[in-house]
């Protein structure tokens, strides 16, 4: 997974990894070479005393450092640019292709993962990018290197790499079993607490009206603790595992010095090639080293792309036809013929032989009890979600033989919580119109019952809206959800219970106003509310994910109980009437 998601995400950048890789082997060949004139330049310059070949040598070592740093800082630069493009990348693909998932795949995986895969799990391996182009390629030419050099300036010397080495390689080993399955547990956790915390924050107010701070705090400190006691055990594991490889070094440094000094005093090795092969033997341990740390990074970012190849492998069941049609002359006549939906695994189907047509200039209400279907149903039509059987016509034509934009375009939808995006009131009543008039928004707002409010704001239409419209109560964001919608100028509007948060007068008036200024569009409201639905052309009562009455409320009140039922919980029997 790690692997095809470096192959993709790479492509476009290949020629800065190309410099990087070259720069890279300039930085080892020079850092390999450097010890070896510092060998000559004891042996042959200091020793002998040649002042002219010091000077020489020294220079020519000078160049080698220079030339050294300006291969390290353009690898770190053009490193740090690749990896970041990379994140950004594969960040942008990961929103887009979420973006395009329905209900049922957002529910499969939740928001909360779906944040931390595309945060914390890029970052992984962003980190790990890095470190590659940084440490990785550059680590194996260094050690390899280091140990022909080494092998050259003294064979006996070099036996001790057949003791530190494997002595290394078996800690490495045996840690790694142990911490590359807590690299995943790691993630999972992750997962866990941004759920809690996310829960708790959208969920404050509801908290701490049932007085339930302290359970939440201690349910927030349980699941960090979980985390903490997990990152802990990683921790740990590096705890041991770089002072015992730093210990090796250390010996192994010491045994050099000390076989060294003996082979020097016995006129065996000169005293240049014994610095020139420590130098060759901490450039093969460190060489080993930044193999560990790659091996301890690698798992974890493998794991972070099986994470994100998850959800790029799987696909929306909002899936747009190869052969798309067009609607000619678009009127917003939505038909349902037999319709049922069932959610994966499910023993009944929450919708069931669902069949109704409604048409322009029509007001068409859909009452039910609690889960009877009300909200899925009105989510079928711009297809957040695609029916199990059945299909579902615009204008005559299967919505799904129609591209979602095309669909889309023709639908004004205010869902039933009403969320307001981060901006002005401008940019939200916008955000499905972005050529709309002042003139417009003005009429959208005043049809809505939004001006009494508006009008009172020191910047009217450009007064600031928090995230989620928090600075609003939750009328105004209802009345300005509803003003959204109207900008668009669609066909088709679906009002998700969104009259609920008004009183009934405001309520009485924003109906009129729909009735009087689109009288000639398909209006389609789910309410609970009955005074909202009186007047309706046509109401369907559904009970348990059936239609159990369709027709006036006259029409109901005569011949459906469950109707009946539902208006006379909430209505004297004079209103009812």
């Amino acid at each position: 997974m790690l692997t095809s998601l470096l192959k993709k995400y790479l492509k476009p950048y290949k020629t800065g990894v190309l410099i990087s890789i070259i720069l890279l082997l300039i930085q080892s060949v020079a850092s390999l070479y450097l010890p070896y004139l510092n060998a000559d330049i004891i042996n042959n310059g200091v020793l002998k005393g040649k002042i002219n070949y010091i000077f020489e040598i020294g220079g020519f070592m000078l160049l080698l450092s220079i030339l050294v740093m300006v291969a390290s800082i353009g690898i770190a630069y053009l490193s740090a640019n690749i990896s970041m493009a990379f994140g950004r990348d594969l960040r942008k693909d990961f929103f887009n292709h979420v973006q395009n998932f329905s209900t049922r795949e957002m529910s499969k995986f939740g928001a909360p993962s779906l944040i931390t895969r595309n945060t914390n799990d890029v970052t992984q391996i962003q980190n790990v990018l890095f470190m590659a182009l940084t440490m990785m390629i550059g680590a194996p030419i260094t050690g390899i290197g280091a140990i022909i050099l080494a092998i050259k300036t003294n064979v006996n010397l070099s036996a001790l790499l057949l003791v530190s080495v494997p002595m290394m390689s078996l800690i490495i080993f045996i840690l790694l079993r142990w911490i590359v399955p807590l690299f995943r547990i790691n993630q999972i956790k992750i997962d866990k607490l941004n759920l809690v915390l996310r829960e708790q924050i959208a969920g404050v107010r509801v908290i701490r009206a049932f007085v339930k701070n302290g359970s939440q705090r201690e349910k927030f400190q349980e699941v960090s603790a979980d985390l903490m006691s997990t990152t802990l055990k990683t921790t740990r594991s590096f705890a041991i595992m770089f002072p015992s490889l730093t210990v090796i070094l250390n010996l192994s440094t010491v045994a050099v010095i000390w076989i060294g000094g003996h082979l020097i005093d016995t006129g065996k090795m000169q005293i240049g090639n014994l610095g020139a092969f420590i130098s060759y033997i901490l450039q093969v341990l460190m060489s080993v080293m930044m193999a560990v740390m790659m091996s301890l990074m690698i798992p974890r970012a493998q794991a972070c792309a099986e994470r994100i190849s998850e959800v790029f492998d799987t696909q929306s069941s909002l899936v747009e036809t190869n052969d798309p049609k067009k609607v000619e002359k678009p009127i917003g006549e939505i038909e349902f013929h037999n319709v049922e939906f069932r959610y994966p695994g499910a023993e009944a189907p929450i919708l069931e032989n669902i069949s109704f047509k409604t048409k322009p200039g029509q007001f068409t209400a859909i009452v039910g009890s609690t889960g009877s279907g009300k909200t899925t149903l009105l989510n079928l039509i711009p297809r957040l979600i695609d029916p199990t059987s059945g299909k579902i016509t615009l204008d005559g034509v299967d919505i799904k033989d129609l591209t979602l934009e095309d669909l889309w375009k023709e639908i004004g939808y205010v869902p039933q919580r009403a969320f307001l995006f981060g901006g002005t009131i401008e940019s939200n009543l916008k955000f499905g119109n972005s050529q709309a008039t002042q003139e417009e928004l003005e009429n959208a707002i005043s049809i809505s019952q939004s001006q009494e409010f508006v009008s009172e704001l020191p910047e009217k239409t450009l007064a600031s809206v928090a995230q989620g419209g928090a600075n609003f109560s939750g009328g105004q964001k209802q009345r300005i959800s509803i003003a959204r919608a109207l900008v668009k100028n669609a066909k088709v509007y679906l009002f998700d219970d969104s009259f609920s948060a008004l009183d009934y007068a405001t309520d009485a008036k924003l109906r009129s106003a729909l009735h009087h200024q689109y009288a000639g569009v398909n209006l389609i409201v789910v309410a609970q509310r009955v005074s909202t639905i009186l007047e309706a052309d046509q109401i369907i009562v559904l009970d348990a994910g059936k239609i159990v009455g369709t027709g006036t409320h006259k029409e109901l009140m005569e011949n459906c109980v469950t109707y009946q039922e539902i208006v006379n919980s909430q209505l004297s029997p004079e209103a009812a009437k």
